[in-house]
Order: C-alpha cells, then structure tokens, then sequence
C-alpha cells in the first residue's frame, strides 16, 4: 500500500495535476502574446467535485493529453454493470477574453496572465507544503515508540 492508496494523497495528487496543467496554458497563454487572432485558454476553477469527476473519467487534460491520474474509480464488478463513461474532464479549458483585444485579435493580457501563474504557484507551494507535512506525519505514526 503506497501513500497514493490514501484518500488524501489522491485528492493532493489531482490538486497538483491541475495546477501544473493551468501553469502550462498561462504560459502557452504568454508565449503566444503578440500572436494575431490569438485567445487566451484557462482551466475551469478547482473543485472537490471535478476532482472526483476526473479521477473516475481519466484525468485533467487539454487537447487530449494525459496527465497522471489516481483515487476514485468506477468498476465493474459484473458483467451486468454498466462500463465506466469516458466522460470529458471537469477541467477542459476554456478560451476567453482577459480584459482587452488588440488590433491584431490577440486577447493576451500580460498582467492577467501574470496574475493567474502566480495563483497557481502559490498554490502549488501550498499543495506541496501539505503533502510534505503529511508524509511527515505519516513516517511519525509509523515510527517504532521510544526511537
């Protein structure tokens, strides 16, 4: 049994997956800031509940692409049941406008931007901050008394 069987290292593992997928569009968001026609995509906001949704479905992902997944999942443990859904990921990102279209049709607002990579460091600190002070109390209570 690892530490990704316990229900709370799962949730933090997605809480983590989502992040870095939101820093990855943030800076696709940048790299892309004087493209014409360009809109900015983000990520639907984290919740408790997309979390679980992702975990039975497959994983956060934009465009297809995978990210790790882990936690709740569907079985089947008859041949009468009905097979899990492929269902689209609670975190599918979405194209917007920040604030502001230039000329040109690019959407980008560096400062937005700039805003929403630093929300998502300081919660990824934040998410690994607690997994760190976990996995610290975890190797306490599994530490032999008096050692």
């Amino acid at each position: 049994m690892g530490p990704d069987d316990l229900p709370l290292f799962g949730m933090l593992k997605s809480r983590l997956g989502y992040l870095t997928e939101r820093q990855k569009l943030v800076s696709q968001n940048v790299a892309n800031a004087d493209t014409p026609g360009y809109r900015p995509a983000d990520l639907k906001a984290y919740s408790f509940q997309a979390s679980l949704m992702n975990q039975s479905s497959g994983a956060p992902y934009r465009g297809g692409a995978a990210a790790p997944t882990g936690g709740v999942r569907m079985m089947e443990t008859s041949a009468s049941h009905m097979a899990p859904s492929k269902a689209p990921s609670a975190w599918r990102s979405s194209a917007g406008v920040d604030s502001e279209v230039t000329l040109d049709g690019n959407a980008v607002s560096l400062e937005d931007q700039m805003l929403k990579m630093t929300d998502a460091r300081m919660n990824y600190d934040a998410a690994i901050t607690f997994y760190q002070k976990s996995m610290n109390m975890l190797r306490t209570a599994a530490r032999k008394p008096g050692g």
